[in-house]
């Protein structure tokens, strides 16, 4: 398939509603846009940056992220599924702190779940772990109880 080249510069146009099928998009530069729902499918996005977006209630399905990095997110009520997550690290986790949008005085927040899953050689190293229970056995009372640290 031949494609016809041309370069567009587009500055205060609405295209709300197009359609782009069999386009070679490569090195496109988005500034201060509204992409809201808008549809990718069957796409090569890699080497993408995004930066302060706005993903909320975004699904993201059958997707390769390896050697992706996210940094400074929130990802309050997120849902991940059938994931693998084999050399994956998580680092610097917190809950909100005072001063952050979503941030809770009462410290009520909707807890963190692992359900189903194998963390065969998973480590914990450096944490708070107030209130984490395995199997219903909270793990901070069980070392005070049987490994007498803490």
């Amino acid at each position: 398939m031949q494609l016809e080249a041309g370069k567009f510069n587009l500055e205060m146009k609405d295209i709300s509603s197009s359609t782009f099928k069999n386009v070679n998009a490569q090195e496109l530069d988005f500034h201060n846009v509204n992409l809201s729902k808008m549809k990718v499918t069957n796409a090569n996005m890699s080497e993408a940056t995004l930066s302060d977006i706005n993903a909320a209630s975004w699904n993201l399905s059958d997707i390769n992220l390896s050697h992706s990095s996210i940094q400074n997110a929130n990802m309050s009520h997120m849902q991940i599924d059938h994931v693998h997550l084999f050399g994956t690290e998580f680092a610097n986790i917190a809950l909100p702190q005072e001063g952050d949008y979503n941030y809770q005085p009462d410290g009520d927040y909707k807890s963190i779940k692992f359900t189903n899953c194998d963390l065969t050689n998973m480590e914990i190293t450096d944490c708070n772990i107030t209130g984490l229970t395995i199997n219903g056995i909270n793990i901070e009372d069980l070392m005070k109880k049987h490994l007498g640290i803490m």
